[in-house]
């Protein structure tokens, strides 16, 4: 069937049991399924899966601690601060020393450059747009100068210091991240420095005995906490290298003062502090001429701190080890900050297209219900019926004793004015289900014993047994308004639609699952199903509530057996032949919600696994006429599959930010998402006739709810890729609907949210 049928005048006749009927009883469905050899049989659900996820997600957690711990680097961006305190007798005597320290057990000793030597620094690099400048003004004038790195800059820019050591320059430890040494405790001040080692090892092959404090000028401004950062230091083997001259250059004071800063007084020595990187150092690298250029008129040589002390070179050679080791750790540092970068991004186009789809749906459902107000579709007037047409209700039921007495009384209180016929199909239950069914003794109803072979089967066999063309399928845990079946039957009166959704709404909202399902229901279901039939892709008429005419299905051969998913599966294949597939919001019916997470879960998982079953067999529609497989396959592709597979980071991240970082902006994120789906959420209900005050428990969703739902897209992408076959899940019945039922609210007789008020 390439099309819908277009005629000229309807006629309903009483079909015969069709060809497929055979064709389906082959395939087991009109008796009990030969189970396969326990040999063969695979797991019924994949274990081992979860252990990579939690590798992944250690390597992600990995990724973005150390991306946050190199972020920290902000280079120098304040005055040290002054000393307030009370010196002791050793850092006294550091204070009137020289800027090179060496610091024993015995006091500090310290050195100061010979005359007419000039000992150039730069602290906080390397920096890929200011380093190359200075070594550019340095081998201009033949200098050499020592070079303060930052461990994370070097494993960012390994090649800006391997160059630095190549053109004869000296490297000092200016610790990793750029941390002020005064306020660290004792393991961060080693890791720091270690790291850093580790970067320049990976890098050049080489240590340093030099260090340099963040945040440090000249001895006479050494303060009792950044002592003992020294002290610290000179215990880990390190010469500390301050300062004779801060040139201040971090504050961009102009070039001219910066050369005034770095010029020493009658021919004296002196280190001069400067800055290649934490900022705009145009003003620096002009002055290094500038210096260079007067210092070198004046008999002056530019030479590194160890050369102008006459001390052997600060770098030692790496082993192997640390070599590897560095090298390591600055390609994952690189790799860190790919990954967050990579990932910034896709989270935000993550939450763009989350917050639009909610407004471009929510636009679509005020059109669909304006068109509706004005009893108008998609392409014109729909037509009317000349009188009430003959239509056979299908009830698949399997152990619904709990419930199944309540659907079908629900079914035959109709207001429907036409000839009804309602087929309860048992499908080999073992709780007396046909008994119950039976027992009411009401008119119009017949009940269908079949060994078990699964819902698809029940329902191909209702097909088969069904005396009208018109179909309307309900699950046994369902009930229907009086009007339900009027409203589904009168949008097939247009000869081009196929198959009709009805409204689904949740009866037992009392606890806080079923009231996050009554949201789910009216926002990610009805809303959607609105914006879906103006698109022409609907993906689901659900199984719960939907309408469909008979000769449609029995030119697709049935309902399919091949998915967990029969519904979508059957809509997909009709929205493909052809049909369309409308939904009708008047159309209501009230269905019974899982009451607990483990029950929640068996559902999720079933739905989510078939519909990825359902996506895989209609993949070719992606490539064929009309927007439908481009369109279908393409949201359910990206909004529930992609981007669910992308919550856990999210949830990652935003814990991340919370505990180590600042917890506004992710509290403000979080609260702007929740206000955009309130809102939604409030004409969603505004459209359905609910109450707004069910919002109140969406915020809660946030911390339980959404993180179910993509562990079970994970889970069942998951099972899908191993290629195990998932078996039916049976979720538990509380029987909502029964006289028994925990409750039991009066199915007629009350408009609106009104009628299920005492279930919530």
């Amino acid at each position: 069937m390439n099309g819908p049928p277009q005629r000229d005048k309807l006629v309903w006749p009483a079909a015969p049991l069709p060809a497929w009927q055979d064709h389906t009883a082959r395939q087991g469905d009109d008796r009990p399924h030969d189970p396969p050899a326990p040999t063969a049989r695979p797991p019924a659900d994949p274990k081992g899966h979860w252990f990579p996820l939690a590798v992944c997600m250690l390597l992600a957690a990995a990724a973005l601690v150390l991306n946050g711990y190199v972020t920290n680097v902000s280079g120098e961006t304040q005055a040290p601060p002054p000393s307030t305190d009370s010196p002791t007798p050793e850092l006294e005597k550091a204070r009137r020393g020289g800027p090179v320290l060496n610091i024993t057990a015995n006091g500090p000793a310290s050195a100061r450059l010979p005359a007419r030597t000039i000992a150039l620094t730069f602290d906080d690099g390397p920096d890929p747009a200011w380093t190359p400048q200075v070594l550019d003004m340095l081998k201009k004038y033949g200098a050499k100068a020592t070079f303060f790195t930052v461990g994370s800059k070097v494993a960012q820019y390994p090649e800006l210091a391997r160059r630095i050591v190549a053109e004869g320059h000296e490297l000092g430890n200016h610790t990793y991240s750029h941390a002020d040494l005064a306020v660290l405790p004792a393991w961060r001040l080693k890791l720091e420095l270690s790291l850093t080692q580790r970067a320049l090892a990976g890098a050049t092959g080489l240590h340093t005995t030099l260090a340099r404090p963040p945040y440090s000028s000249t001895p006479a401004a050494i303060s009792g906490p950044q002592w003992a950062g020294m002290k610290a230091l000179a215990a880990e083997g390190y010469l500390v290298t301050l300062t004779d001259l801060d040139t201040k250059d971090w504050s961009r004071p102009g070039t001219a003062s910066i050369v005034a800063s770095s010029l020493p007084a009658r021919g004296r020595g002196a280190v001069v502090m400067m800055h290649d990187s934490g900022g705009d150092r145009r003003q620096t690298v002009e002055a290094v001429g500038a210096v260079l250029r007067e210092l070198t008129g004046k008999g002056y040589r530019a030479v590194t701190v160890t050369k102008a002390l006459g001390m052997p070179s600060a770098h030692q050679p790496a082993g192997g080890a640390e070599r590897f080791a560095g090298s390591a750790l600055n390609l994952a540092q690189r790799a860190s900050e790919a990954f967050a970068g990579v990932l910034a991004w896709v989270l935000l186009a993550a939450g763009a297209l989350t917050v639009g789809r909610l407004g471009f749906f929510a636009v679509l459902a005020w059109v669909h219900a304006a068109r509706n107000r004005g009893g108008r579709r998609r392409k014109g007037r729909a037509p009317v019926w000349s009188a009430p047409p003959p239509v056979t209700v299908i009830v698949p039921a399997y152990n619904e004793a709990a419930g199944i007495q309540a659907t079908v009384r629900s079914l035959v209180e109709t207001t429907y004015q036409g000839p009804l016929e309602i087929l309860v199909v048992d499908d080999g239950s073992t709780d007396g289900t046909a008994e119950l069914a039976q027992a009411l003794g009401l008119p119009g109803v017949r009940v269908i014993r079949r060994p078990n072979g699964g819902k698809p089967a029940a329902l191909n066999t209702g097909i088969a047994q069904a005396a009208h063309e018109l179909l309307v399928m309900v699950d046994g845990d369902t009930v229907f308004e009086p009007a339900t079946i009027g409203h589904l039957v009168r949008q097939l009166a247009d000869p081009a639609v196929g198959a009709v959704s009805g409204n689904t709404k949740v009866g037992n909202r009392r606890g806080m699952i079923g009231r996050w399902q009554h949201i789910e229901y009216v926002i990610g279901f009805n809303l959607d199903r609105r914006a879906f039939e103006l698109l022409d892709c609907m993906a689901t008429v659900p199984g719960a509530i939907g309408a469909f005419r008979r000769s449609a299905l029995v030119a697709l051969g049935g309902v399919s057996t091949d998915t967990l998913a029969e519904d979508t599966d059957l809509t997909m294949a009709l929205c493909r032949a052809g049909w369309r597939v409308v939904y009708e919001e008047k159309a209501l019916a009230w269905t019974e919600a899982p009451t607990s997470l483990g029950q929640l879960w068996k559902q999720r998982y079933r739905w989510c696994y078939g519909t990825l079953q359902a996506m895989w067999k209609h993949r070719r529609a992606v490539l064929g006429p009309g927007p439908f497989g481009r369109r279908c396959l393409g949201y359910l592709t990206l909004f529930q599959v992609l981007l669910p597979l992308l919550a856990p980071v999210v949830d990652l991240m935003a814990i991340y930010n919370t505990v180590l970082g600042d917890p506004l902006p992710v509290v403000a994120v979080w609260a702007g998402f929740v206000v955009v789906q309130a809102l939604t959420g409030w004409y969603a209900l505004r459209l359905d006739g609910e109450r707004a005050s069910a919002l109140w428990v969406l915020p809660l969703q946030q911390f339980v709810y959404r993180q179910l739902m993509y562990l079970v897209v994970i889970q069942s992408l998951a099972t899908a890729l191993l290629g195990v076959r998932l078996r039916w899940h049976t979720v538990r019945r509380e029987g909502t609907f029964s006289d028994s039922g925990p409750a039991a609210p009066a199915p007629h007789g009350i408009d609106g949210a009104e009628r299920f008020a005492d279930a919530r």
